[in-house]
């Protein structure tokens, strides 16, 4: 380690460096960079940055901070409700609303107008408003924690520095701040000094072990362009173990954790949501932007009609469109979202986030605090030939206890923590010995070491050694082998070497235990002293698995959600933690071997694969842009400002609640721990969510479909209009609120069994089918009417007609929400829900209207009873024809027969989800 001058003259006294004024400038501006800094030696930084080891005095300080700013991250300003309630108008059949709605307004046709708006309003409050609530709990989970730095500086130029401990945000350019364990690095910083010091930069780099650091002079053509210099420490970590002495070389926005926050965040591509629900839109909007002109050409053609059919032209479309979308789509995930939050504590910031989470089928995440916990557990000890051996555990335990006691250190090392109980639970008890010192955990020779006093023997002063296995066989001489001892020659060397890379490769992690015996010293031990050592034999340990994590990973299997585990660990412990959890990992492919590889082909290699281990983050926003680009429909999993990339390169990003706030702000779903089971329950709400509003759009795009076809059919052939402007406006009203039960409707047995795809060729399909059988049962209606007028003297009006095929409208209406919602069993079919209560409301209206004193006002007449009789007969040949076209169309799909009596779970399975849809 390089010890940096102690320089004496104040900063800006004595020798000046010609660009002084230069620097100065560029430390007023804010444009001092960082990552040219750390090519300087300690000496020049100092000088660059008109600094020195004793650090600055207030006067310097208070000019930077004033014109520098404090020392924060810039953070995202929060959506306001205007803009929020205008980024809802982007929704595509929310904007034709309002042109139709425009439209009916030009021609005067004001109701039409006033209830389109109404709609395109609602829809639009509903989606801010349930987006709001997302951005008050996620304000709700920022951290408020007041953080101080120990930060040294002077009263005047030629007074002795003193320590003060003074906010973060007070720090500049040039502060000289200490640093020990449990310390915050409160800004970027050079070190000058450093003693035993790691740093846990897990937030930065995903990185789940503390990483050592050091002092380097860093003369030009060393080190100074590794990706983590080792004589940097960046604000975001934190202190694991040691001290240092640091100078501060960039704050605020300038460091390296706000640098995912400068300029505008990349914009997420389309997503599942967008991909399917707009990819109906636009196809049924062409449709329906060309109903109107062919309504009136061909009323023009054939009955010399002229504009007087623009309303009803204007009515047929608002009849094609399913213009209870925005408010059914908006209203099913903005419930989801809310049960999840409270019974989940699972926030969806983005309401369509929901959708997309119903539509996951590649699920990519850390093996870290994920599948397994933050700390390790003891497997076995084992002598030198393998075989296990409890002494070798218990003298682990003894180094570990003397090690923390004689050196007070104030975190425990995990190891140490999980070495002492596997040991305690042995009964090992290492109060037996006298502890005399301690050399703590050295991250540049990577061991520790204890020396004890054993009972009787007080001549002896016992080194107890434990750590990596290389660095513990080069102190040792001797092998211990069953009762005696043996020379430890380069072969067995080799060979334990092995034997430890073989281990590694199965996913442990091994520690190397030593002892040694020495004569009592009057000075203090140093690393010198460890040598000629007994090597004892090894500790495996492995990541406690996470308790839910099983269970959770075996349920996401069968909702056919694959898991990709992108870890930056050794391969062999990725794959183990995956085949302890059941999750069979196959292949393990490492990010060098896909470094070559971009779309399709990547996709494919990560496909094969469950494990990718050695991932940087630019590899997992790679493997994540490959398999969505691919087709797949890809979450997220992170909790890191390096997962920031992956995060907005998946459709839905995912991270726990004490994730980087960068993080939190820059996903799309914040889970309340970072726990799979939790993820489990959020898809599942998704998918039930999604469910509904396909089965909104069977039943409305269906009978739509079926009624411009019957209105484009009666409009040539009848000598009056089919339905006047009013009437379609009050059925689609009636409609339109029974509807609304769909997005209440209960979740079903099949509908989170594979993924939610609203998939816009199968619903085509569909609805042209169905509407087909529709439009027949209204054809059929017309022939009704007209042999009731014909046999019935006095009800051959054209009010009678617009009577008789409203009825027959809301009748069929209710009988499509009915059996073609989302499936359900004979015995769930008992049960009374918000859907059965909304068809017998539209049921009633439908019989009743045409005969109350408002039907006058709506220009209908009742028809008389023979119109009813006849009208049950076509009804029930419609719900046959239904329920027979359903089941065809459910096998058809599914490839399948009908399984345990429920064909709706099949039909389900076509229409929502699945990659075979």
């Amino acid at each position: 380690m390089s010890s940096v001058p102690e320089i004496t003259a104040a900063p800006g006294a004595g020798p000046v460096p010609p660009d002084a004024e230069a620097v100065r400038a560029d430390v007023g501006a804010g444009t001092v960079e960082p990552a040219a800094l750390t090519a300087l030696t300690s000496l020049q930084l100092l000088r660059r940055l008109d600094s020195g080891p004793r650090g600055l005095t207030e006067a310097q300080a208070e000019e930077r901070l004033a014109r520098c700013g404090e020392n924060t991250v810039p953070s995202w300003r929060p959506v306001s409700w205007p803009r929020r309630f205008l980024g809802a108008l982007r929704d595509p059949f929310t904007t034709v609303l309002l042109c139709l709605g425009l439209v009916s307004a030009a021609v005067a046709s004001w109701g039409t107008a006033c209830v389109i708006m109404t709609l395109v309003v609602v829809s639009c409050a509903l989606r801010s408003g349930g987006e709001h609530q997302a951005g008050r709990a996620m304000a709700a989970l920022q951290e408020l924690v007041a953080t101080t730095a120990t930060v040294q500086r002077r009263s005047a130029a030629d007074a002795p520095p003193q320590l003060r401990e003074l906010p973060v945000d007070q720090l500049v350019v040039g502060d000289v701040v200490r640093l020990g364990p449990g310390d915050l690095v409160p800004a970027d910083v050079r070190l000058l000094r450093a003693n035993g010091l790691t740093v846990h930069q897990a937030a930065l780099t995903g990185e789940s072990a503390p990483v050592p650091k050091r002092a380097v002079d860093a003369p030009p053509g060393t080190d100074q362009d590794a990706p983590e210099p080792p004589h940097m420490c960046f604000q975001g970590s934190s202190v694991a173990t040691g001290s240092g002495t640091g100078l501060v070389v960039a704050t605020g926005a300038d460091t390296r954790f706000a640098a995912a926050y400068r300029g505008p965040a990349r914009r997420r591509g389309e997503t599942a949501f967008d991909r399917s629900v707009h990819g109906i839109a636009w196809t049924l909007i062409r449709f329906m932007l060309l109903t109107p002109p062919l309504v009136l050409m061909a009323n023009a053609a054939l009955r010399g009609r002229g504009l007087e059919t623009l309303p009803f032209a204007v009515a047929v479309a608002v009849g094609l469109t399913p213009e209870m979308l925005p408010v059914i789509v908006t209203t099913a995930l903005a419930r989801g979202a809310s049960l999840l939050a409270r019974t989940s504590g699972v926030i969806v910031k983005r309401l369509p986030a929901l959708h997309d989470l119903g539509a996951i089928d590649v699920l990519c995440l850390d093996k870290t605090g994920t599948l397994t916990q933050d700390r390790p557990v003891v497997v076995r000890s084992a002598g030198p030939d393998g075989a296990p051996d409890p002494d070798v555990l218990h003298w682990a335990a003894v180094n570990s206890f003397w090690t923390i006691e004689l050196a007070e250190l104030p975190v425990p090392d995990a190891l140490d923590e999980a070495v002492l109980t596997a040991a305690d639970e042995r009964g090992t008890d290492p109060l037996e010995y006298e502890g005399i010192a301690a050399l703590p955990f050295d991250p540049m020779v990577r061991m520790s070491t204890a020396v004890i006093r054993r009972p009787g023997r007080h001549g002896t002063h016992t080194l107890v050694v434990k750590g990596a296995v290389e660095d513990v066989l080069e102190r040792c001489g001797r092998l211990r082998t069953g009762g005696g001892e043996t020379t430890l020659d380069e072969a067995a060397r080799e060979r334990l070497l092995r034997c430890a890379a073989e281990e590694a490769d199965g996913g442990f992690r091994l520690l190397a235990v030593a002892r040694g015996d020495r004569r009592p010293r009057l000075g203090g031990y140093t690393d010198g002293d460890v040598r000629g050592l007994t090597f004892l034999g090894f500790v495996a340990l492995s990541d406690e698995l996470a308790p839910s994590a099983a269970d959770a990973l075996r349920v996401l299997t069968e909702r056919q959600v694959a898991v990709k585990v992108l870890t930056g660990d050794h391969p062999g412990t990725a794959a183990r933690a995956c085949r302890d959890l059941g999750l069979p990992p196959g292949e393990v492919v490492t990010a060098g071997r896909l470094a070559g590889l971009e779309g399709p082909a990547l996709a494919e290699a990560v496909g094969a694969a469950t494990v990718v281990a050695r991932c940087t983050a630019q590899d997992k926003a790679r493997i994540v842009a490959a398999l969505r680009a691919d087709g797949h429909t890809t979450g997220f999993l992170g909790d890191g400002v390096n997962d920031l990339p992956a995060l907005q390169a998946a459709d839905v990003g995912i991270c726990p609640r004490g994730a980087v706030p960068v993080a939190r702000e820059g996903a799309d779903v914040v889970l309340a721990e970072k726990d799979l089971t939790a993820i489990e329950r959020a898809i599942t709400a998704g998918r039930h969510a999604s469910g509904n509003i396909a089965a909104y759009l069977r039943i409305t795009l269906s009978s739509n479909l079926g009624n411009v076809i019957a209105m484009l059919a009666a409009g040539l052939l009848l000598p009056f209009l089919p339905m006047l402007p009013a009437q379609v406006l009050v059925q689609n009203l009636c409609f339109d609120a029974a509807q609304l039960s769909l997005a209440f409707d209960r979740p079903t047995v099949g509908a989170a069994r594979r993924p939610a795809v609203l998939r816009p060729r199968v619903f085509l399909r569909f609805i042209t089918g169905f509407g087909l059988i529709n439009a027949m049962a209204d054809l059929a209606t017309f022939g009704v009417l007209a042999f009731v007028a014909h046999a019935t003297p006095g009800t051959d009006s054209p009010t009678m007609f617009h009577a008789g095929w409203f009825t027959e409208n809301l009748l069929t209406q209710g009988m499509v929400m009915l059996l073609l919602r989302t499936g359900r069993r004979a015995a769930e079919g008992r049960v009374v829900g918000p859907v059965h209560l909304a068809v017998t409301g539209l049921a009633v209206v439908g019989l009743l209207l045409p005969v109350s004193p408002v039907a006058p006002l709506l220009a209908m007449s009742a028809p008389p009873p023979l119109y009813y009789l006849l009208l049950s007969a076509v009804l029930t040949l419609y719900g046959a024809a239904l329920a027979f076209a359903r089941m065809r169309y459910a096998r058809r799909e599914s490839g399948e027969g009908v399984p345990d009596g429920s064909p709706e779970r099949s039909a389900e399975h076509a229409l929502v989800g699945g990659q075979n849809a």
